[in-house]
């Protein structure tokens, strides 16, 4: 991510590179969604363990902010809001202790408050013309959302070849299956998943359950980046 370009307060040029190579040492986001605060930090130090410490806490539930404020405070864990839609929600989560902002599109609104509050964005973008108005914003990090839906790798290599500073961290549909045609791709920094630590486990309580699928999907991830330069 480039400082903004656009006359917008500027993010600090520490926290896009911590960001970055976060995406990049670990490959994988945790996405997750939480309907209980008492989950939250259970979750978080599960995932940390498993070697997944990369959290997107997504604002869907009633307890999502209180919920990332517990998952923030966990030693290790990197843990920022999804599905931001408002400058509102962005600077809740940010009070809250999110250390980057996801949104499923890309709006100039949430862009400027990120920009603002000093925290990394990443929007989501489905089209050739979202990622030239990113890059307007100054930002050079996307989400492709829905990943799967708007064709996956094929579509990341399409889109490599015209913005080639671009890198993306495709989100949505994505499966331990289909992990490592993503991860090969240089311009991926990242996938973001929620199959490692689904909201049915989390609702159970089975942080066994999660535990395995994240050892599993981390040491997946890093055998498919090996050797893949960024």
């Amino acid at each position: 991510m480039r400082d903004a370009g656009t006359g917008e307060a500027s993010v600090s040029q520490a926290a896009t590179r911590n960001l970055t190579e976060a995406l990049i040492g670990t490959g994988l986001v945790a996405v997750v969604v939480i309907d209980r605060v008492s989950d939250a930090a259970p979750l978080a130090k599960t995932l940390v363990a498993a070697g997944l410490p990369l959290v997107e806490v997504t604002l869907r539930t009633p307890e999502a902010l209180a919920s990332l404020r517990a998952m923030a405070d966990t030693p290790g864990a990197v843990v920022g809001a999804g599905t931001v839609l408002t400058p509102a929600q962005v600077a809740a989560a940010v009070a809250a202790g999110a250390r980057y902002v996801v949104s499923p599109g890309l709006s100039a609104a949430v862009v400027r408050e990120c920009a603002a509050l000093g925290v990394p964005c990443v929007p989501g973008v489905a089209t050739a013309t979202e990622i030239q108005r990113a890059l307007e914003h100054g930002l050079d990090v996307v989400k492709l959302f829905p990943a799967d839906v708007c064709g996956g790798p094929a579509m990341i290599r399409a889109l490599s070849a015209p913005f080639s500073d671009v890198r993306f961290v495709p989100t949505g549909g994505i499966t331990a299956a289909s992990l490592p045609d993503y991860l090969a791709l240089p311009s991926v920094l990242a996938v973001g998943g929620s199959w490692m630590a689904p909201r049915s486990l989390v609702a159970e309580g089975d942080l066994a359950g999660v535990a395995e699928l994240s050892r599993d999907a981390a040491t997946l991830a890093r055998a498919a980046r090996a050797g893949v330069s960024r």
